[in-house]
């Protein structure tokens, strides 16, 4: 599924503050820069430092530019469970559709959100996962293969990526976020929602061993899936 040019836009401008190249308060390039740099529509730009403001994670201030707000990430141990785990608890069925695994080569954003060197290799994975036949989750992820040189060989048909990188990479911290948002058509698709229908997405990175294990985005419908959990 490709990434839709304002998603990569907001996926840069997050990398670069996770990276601290931007911090709290520092002011980011303008909307024509970012024009230039991607080389898309104004208003493509515009939705991205839009949403972006809206979520909190920008601020904008007429007449003077875009700044960095405060971060929604958040560090912490929370309890991390497999959707697996999660269905099977409801006494339902879980299953689940392998859509692409395989290796790719590291962007400027990727490269930022998992602290590796620009065109390093990565793998990626694109799952959808069912609840007794029902699409619940599609689940977009990187992996550093350092950490997890096996991914690519797992079957996530009978497990889960989660159950395997906890196994490989044993979680020491992990920083996430969540937001509504507007699916793109694929997603939408493959998650059989409505038109209008809001969408619930987890972006969150997890940290093994002093490095980036997996950075993964979490596309849930609103209409059949709530977010829980207990520290």
């Amino acid at each position: 599924m490709s990434t839709p040019a304002y998603q990569q836009i907001k996926d840069y401008v997050l990398a670069a503050i996770h990276a601290g190249e931007w911090r709290e308060g520092d002011q980011i390039p303008s909307e024509n820069e970012l024009v230039r740099r991607f080389g898309v529509a104004r208003m493509t730009v515009n939705r991205a430092i839009r949403e972006l403001a809206a979520e909190g994670v920008l601020t904008r201030s007429q007449g003077a530019g875009t700044f960095v707000a405060a971060t929604k990430y958040q560090s912490t141990l929370i309890e991390i469970k497999s959707i697996a785990d999660e269905i099977r608890a409801r006494g339902h069925i879980h299953s689940a559709e392998v859509l692409k695994l395989q290796a790719v080569k590291a962007d400027a954003a990727l490269a930022a959100e998992m602290a590796v060197a620009l065109g390093s290799k990565l793998f990626h994975s694109l799952i959808l996962h069912y609840e007794n036949g029902v699409p619940i989750q599609l689940e977009d992820r990187w992996v550093n293969p350092t950490l997890a040189p096996d991914y690519l060989g797992q079957d996530y048909t009978r497990s889960t990526p989660n159950e395997y990188l906890m196994r490989a990479a044993p979680l020491a911290r992990v920083e996430y976020r969540i937001e509504a948002s507007r699916p793109d058509r694929t997603a939408r698709a493959k998650l059989a929602m409505e038109r209008d229908e809001p969408c619930l997405v987890l972006h969150r990175r997890t940290f093994s061993a002093g490095q980036v294990a997996s950075m993964v985005r979490l596309y849930h419908p609103a209409g059949r899936y709530q977010f829980s959990g207990h520290f």
